[in-house]
Parts: structure tokens; C-alpha cells; sequence
């Protein structure tokens, strides 16, 4: 406990940690500053060493595998005293080493040839639906909401980003839109009934495609919204309008070149696409050895620098972004809620300790949205500067219910 003691005085800042450790003695690390107070025990001595170097993959394991225990607080207390520390503290040595090593092997770990791109996605969208039912929004949203308002439901503000999307992508009637990561359906179908276009969905996930073929069978809208299972480097054809939500994550930076070198293949010479992406504010790094081994294996959250570097030697025009930056915290905030209001239901789909993985997963990934330099980036992009209209009134008219089709929003 001596050297996890000594990294823990170096990173309280603010708020108060108690840790009873595996000995039962208690040890109380307070910062300078008021906060909250969080008790935790560590059941392990060896866990008391491990944290030292790599906190949040041996804190998370910790907490699924129940040798780390919340006894004052949540697990999201826990972590968001944390990052509210890491912050304001500079870099601990011991985990300086840890950050170097993971920055070099980053690249490694973002190759996603297709065959484990395919793998990568099964992993972690092929769960259990009825799992994905308990926490999000009836048409299945699994990306960051739009919250026009705090005071927005789930729903709304889900409803809200599909408005948002279809705004900046300037849909006309009969348009062939096609969607990249289409998940379980819920946008391709949006855009065919608000827009009345034809609609390509590709997925890598064999439950995403089966649910929205059905979907778009029940519906109605299988002869304009068609989906299949394939990766987006298979595609083939031309589209006026491209989309893609919450995909780009499981691309990888060695892929870049080659997704906005297809992107632009696939674009009409007049076309819009729209990428809807988490990123970081604060410059290239790794993805967090927690996450990446047990919720994405294969992900990587980009820097805006690294997209527009190969947005760049791809020939493309960035005509607008938008960073959205609490959004997602606020998003993360209603399903992490629904997940703990429905937790005896995910425990019957699988058990005790895959229930206390999302929990980590969804407070860390709440935390990260708050405090630690997560947001998601809103970038449209086109083959010519004129594709869009000169200002970006045309996004408010779209939700006042003028539809983008009006060319005379276009400039001369």
C-alpha cells in the first residue's frame, strides 16, 4: 500500500478518497480543495501494485471481478473523483512510462483489416438486443443525442440529432443516401420517411442487419431503404448524400487515407457527406486499455487533426463543423440511469460480474465527456466549396420545417 499511498497523495487535488486496504487498514487521501468524499476497499494486495501503473484497466477489473468495492458513493463517484483529480494533477512517473508505451503501440492496435474489423464489431454489437433495450431510446440511438434543451427526455433529444444530421445533409427528394455503420436502422429509415430518399445502409454486425432489415420490412420501406452486411470498403456505386454516426471510431488513423479516399469515390461531384464522430480535444493519443480490451477492441476516439489530415489528401472541402461537447455526457447520463433502473434484467440476460462491466463502462464513458477532454465532432464535408449553401441558415430552417431541397437557399 506504501507506493499506491504515495500515488495517491500525489494525485488528490480536490475531494476526499478513503481506501481500506487489503490488510483492512484504513488510509484517508484529501485534497486541498472541498469535494466529495468516496470510500473504496481493495480486497487484493496485488491490486494495491498494479493500480500504480495502469489505474483505470486494474481499477475497472478490480470492479468487475469484485476485488474492488465502492462502500461510500457509486462506481461513477469513484471515477469522476478521479478525473476531476487527474485534471489539476500533473502526470504521476509511475504512469508516465505506462503512457509512453501505450502511445507507441497505438497504431498497432488501431489495424482494422476487414476481417477483424468484422470480429472488432461482433464483439460488441452482436450482444443480446434485449440488453441494448434496456438502456436506449425506442429507435435504438447508440451515439450522442442532441439536447436542444436540459431539459430534454432521452427521446427527444435522440429525435432531435436525427433532425440535426438531416439538416446538414441537405437531403432532396429521391436523393440515394447512403449510411455507413447503420446500426439498428433508426436513421436510414429517418431519412427515407422525413426526406423521401433511397437509403443504403451498411453494417458490420449481423444483429444490427437482421434487426433493420426487419425493421424496414415491417415498415414498409424495404424498396427505398435496403441494408447489408458489409464493410464500407466493399461498397460500390455513386450517392448524392453519405452519412455516418458513431462508426468512424472503429476506422483506425492507419485506415484514414483509405476511408475518405472511398468516402470521395462514392460522392457525386455535387454530393454532401456528414461525419458524426467522438473525438478528443486535447491532440492524437491512445484509447484506454480498459475500454479497448473489454468494450472496443480495435477503437480509437480521434483528434480533430488527425481526421483533417487525411480529409485533407483525400481532395475533400471541410464545408462546416460543429463540436459537441457536453452532449454526450448528457446522453451517457440518461442511459447509465436507465442501465442501473433496469440492472436486474441485465443480469438475467448474463450476470453479476458482466453487469458491473457496464457499469464501468458507462460511468467512465459518462466522466470522459465531463472532465476529460472527450466531445464529438460534427464534420460535413463535399468534392466542391459551392455543395452547400453560403451561411448555415439552412440548418435552423430545416427545423422550422423549410425542407433542404429548396435551391434557392443556394448560393448563384
Amino acid at each position: 500500500m506504501f507506493l499506491l499511498g504515495r500515488f495517491l497523495r500525489h494525485l488528490m487535488r480536490t475531494g476526499t478518497l478513503r481506501v481500506v486496504d487489503a490488510s483492512g487498514r484504513t488510509h484517508t487521501f484529501k485534497g486541498t480543495e472541498d469535494g466529495p468524499t468516496v470510500s473504496v476497499r481493495l480486497h487484493r494486495r496485488r491490486l494495491q501494485r498494479w493500480m500504480i501503473f495502469n489505474p483505470s484497466l486494474h481499477a475497472g477489473e478490480g470492479y468487475m471481478d469484485g476485488t474492488l468495492t465502492v462502500e461510500n458513493g457509486s462506481i461513477y463517484d469513484l471515477v469522476a473523483l478521479f478525473s476531476r483529480n487527474m485534471e489539476r494533477a500533473p502526470p504521476h512517473p509511475a504512469t508516465k512510462a505506462t503512457l509512453w508505451v501505450r502511445r507507441l503501440a497505438r497504431l498497432a492496435h488501431q489495424l482494422n483489416p476487414v476481417k477483424w474489423a468484422r470480429a472488432n464489431a461482433a464483439y460488441h454489437y452482436d450482444l443480446s438486443g434485449g440488453l441494448y433495450d434496456l438502456f436506449l431510446d425506442a429507435d435504438r440511438q447508440y451515439s450522442c443525442a442532441y439536447f436542444s434543451d436540459a431539459d430534454d427526455d432521452l427521446e427527444s433529444a435522440q429525435g432531435n440529432k436525427k433532425h440535426h444530421i438531416a439538416a446538414k445533409l441537405l437531403i432532396e427528394p429521391g436523393q440515394r443516401v447512403l449510411d455507413i455503420g447503420s446500426g439498428w436502422g433508426g436513421l436510414a429509415l429517418f431519412l427515407s420517411h422525413q426526406a423521401q430518399a433511397r437509403v443504403t445502409g451498411v453494417t458490420l454486425s449481423t444483429e444490427q442487419f437482421k434487426v433493420s432489415r426487419e425493421r424496414a420490412r415491417q415498415e414498409g420501406r424495404d424498396d427505398r431503404v435496403s441494408f447489408h452486411l458489409r464493410d464500407y470498403r466493399q461498397q460500390t456505386g455513386v450517392f448524392e448524400r453519405i452519412v455516418s454516426v458513431g462508426m468512424f471510431e472503429h476506422v483506425g488513423v492507419p485506415h484514414y487515407p483509405a476511408f475518405f479516399a472511398k468516402l470521395r469515390d462514392l460522392l457525386t461531384d455535387d454530393g454532401v457527406a456528414l461525419l458524426h464522430t467522438i473525438g478528443r480535444a486535447d491532440g492524437p493519443g491512445a484509447t484506454d486499455p480498459w475500454v479497448r480490451k473489454h468494450i472496443f477492441p480495435g477503437g480509437y476516439a480521434p483528434a480533430l487533426s488527425e481526421i483533417l489530415k487525411a480529409v485533407e489528401k483525400a481532395g475533400l472541402w471541410v464545408t462546416d463543423i460543429e463540436v459537441l461537447r457536453l452532449h454526450y455526457a448528457e446522453t451517457l447520463r440518461h442511459w447509465r440511469r436507465r442501465f442501473l433502473a433496469n440492472r436486474g434484467a441485465a443480469k438475467a440476460l448474463y450476470d453479476e460480474r458482466f453487469c458491473r462491466m457496464w457499469e464501468y463502462y458507462l460511468a467512465v464513458s459518462e466522466v470522459s465527456f465531463r472532465h476529460l477532454g472527450s466531445v464529438v465532432f460534427q464534420i460535413q464535408l463535399a468534392k466542391r466549396q459551392d455543395a452547400v449553401p453560403l451561411n448555415r441558415d439552412y440548418v435552423t430552417d430545416w427545423h422550422r420545417g423549410r425542407f433542404a431541397g429548396d435551391r434557392r437557399l443556394r448560393s448563384a
